[in-house]
């Protein structure tokens, strides 16, 4: 086998293989939970105003500490940091599943967070570096987006069986003989790294600030979801989390040794992706959760049901993702790919926006979930743009910025949408409306901004990220635009 095929200890498809089960399974982690939420509650007896934070608190750790892994992943090692954010994931797991109380269980999510932060940060690091040529590169970032797009679907129709079929329990303890097999092949198919060491990036003050300007910014914004926007629990930490990233920005640009050098954001294609990744990941939040919960508060659909109703849309964006869009992509490249899935996308609003009260899946679902191909097509070409400006001392940090602002644009998306629609469903509901009619009023107003929000993503990619043109005048792939060697004043 060529050495170009190989990783330190064996093939690269059993590395990408690992890489994207790891990923699967923190995937699924994220969306398993919603649908098991009211029996969490019930069992452990949350108040309602503690049982958002199931979801908040591994949001939270996971969203903060994305950059800082990723780029320690560059300096320590990015498969020591895989191994080490497997064991985490997988151990907090355990407890989570093993919880008996409120917060025993919220303290398990915390650490869930960490673990997946440490894991998903170098996942795409470790996936640039194995498959440098642009060709190879998008097939392996098609299985890789993959994960990430039908993850989340399919854990909704799991999160529904287990937690139906046996107790929410379940949704955890499932981690754990995926976890140690995950971190059993890690071990010799990843490629080894020696990292270039704390001495080549050692930003401690620009760490602290990164990371509790992240914390403090996204517990403001989830905060807003049950306070508003306008309360001090929301303020005062959104208002003090951008102070520090204020201040993280003003120091990497006057560090020695930044820990995220000014460089990374030079390249425009890696910059307007990962802008326009928040927006349409914000915009989506709509379609994961807000159609699971009109599936249930108001067509009454039960957990499973409500999982099996949204397979459909998984399986569509997998055929999309692991078929067409790596040729796609090849042959049209990552810009009129990424154009084309968001313009799906918005189609896919745009339906949710006419959703009657009394829907009939085959016509007024059933379209909605094979538009979801659109996800198919965007998210692969956007991580492409994503992850085109690292190299190999810097791939740890564009995966851990690509990975972070996913994050900011799902806090964004829960805390926007979900005000939005409550705050419609109870204008509906003062005004006389039945419970069904305004929550359906509700859902409408948020499919609605985020078709908007979609709609401004499609435009800043179209206006903002260049369109490559081969000798024959056919458009081509984006190549990966220089990073610019940046200066390094001293302290």
């Amino acid at each position: 086998m060529p050495a170009s095929a190989t990783t330190a200890g064996g093939p690269r498809g059993l590395a990408l293989g690992v890489i994207a089960a790891g990923t699967l399974m923190i995937i699924l982690d994220g969306s398993i939970v919603t649908v098991a939420l009211p029996a969490i509650q019930r069992d452990l007896d949350f108040a309602a105003s503690q049982l958002s934070w199931v979801v908040n608190a591994y949001l939270v750790a996971f969203g903060s500490l994305l950059l800082l892994a990723g780029r320690l992943g560059d300096l320590l090692g990015r498969k020591r940091m895989f191994l080490a954010g497997t064991g985490v994931f997988t151990a907090a797991s355990l407890l989570a599943g093993l919880a008996t109380t409120p917060a025993v269980l919220l303290a398990a999510r915390f650490l869930q967070g960490v673990g997946s932060a440490m894991a998903t940060a170098v996942g795409l690091g470790i996936l640039v570096t194995l498959y440098p040529g642009s060709k190879e590169r998008a097939g392996a970032i098609a299985v890789f987006s993959f994960t990430g797009a039908a993850g989340a679907s399919i854990g909704q129709v799991l999160g529904g069986v287990l937690t139906d079929l046996l107790t929410w329990h379940w949704i955890f303890f499932i981690n754990l003989p995926i976890g140690a097999l995950v971190f059993a092949f890690a071990l010799p198919s990843l490629p080894a790294d020696a990292g270039s060491g704390l001495r080549a990036g050692a930003d401690g003050w620009g760490a602290l600030l990164i990371t509790s300007g992240l914390m403090a910014g996204i517990y403001g914004v989830v905060n807003a979801t049950e306070h508003g926007w306008g309360s001090p629990h929301t303020l005062v930490p959104a208002l003090a989390g951008a102070a520090l990233l204020a201040g993280f920005a003003r120091r990497q640009v006057r560090a020695r040794t930044p820990l995220m050098p000014p460089r990374v954001l030079r390249s425009r294609s890696v910059a307007v992706a990962n802008l326009v990744q928040m927006l349409m990941v914000a915009a989506l939040f709509s379609f994961q959760l807000l159609l699971a919960l009109y599936l249930q508060n108001v067509l009454e659909y039960g957990a499973a049901r409500t999982g099996i109703a949204m397979l459909p849309a998984a399986l569509v964006i997998g055929a999309v993702s692991l078929g067409a869009s790596a040729r796609l992509t090849a042959r049209y490249g990552e810009r009129a790919v990424l154009l084309t899935g968001i313009a799906l996308l918005i189609g896919v609003l745009g339906l949710l926006v006419r959703l009657p009260v009394h829907a009939h899946y085959a016509t007024d679902l059933l379209p909605v979930m094979l538009l979801a191909a659109g996800f198919g097509l965007a998210l692969p070409a956007l991580t492409s743009l994503g992850m085109s400006g690292a190299d190999e001392s810097d791939a740890g940090l564009a995966s851990g910025l690509f990975n972070t602002t996913q994050q900011i644009g799902m806090a964004l998306g829960v805390a926007t949408l979900s005000t939005l629609a409550a705050a419609r469903t109870d204008t509906l509901t003062a005004a006389g409306s039945s419970r069904a009619a305004a929550l359906t009023g509700g859902y409408h107003a948020a499919f609605a901004t985020g078709a908007g929000l979609l709609v401004l993503a499609f435009v800043l990619a179209f206006a903002a990220l260049r369109k490559p043109v081969s000798e024959g005048g056919t458009p081509a792939a984006p190549a990966p635009e220089p990073v610019a060697a940046a200066e390094q004043p001293a302290n």
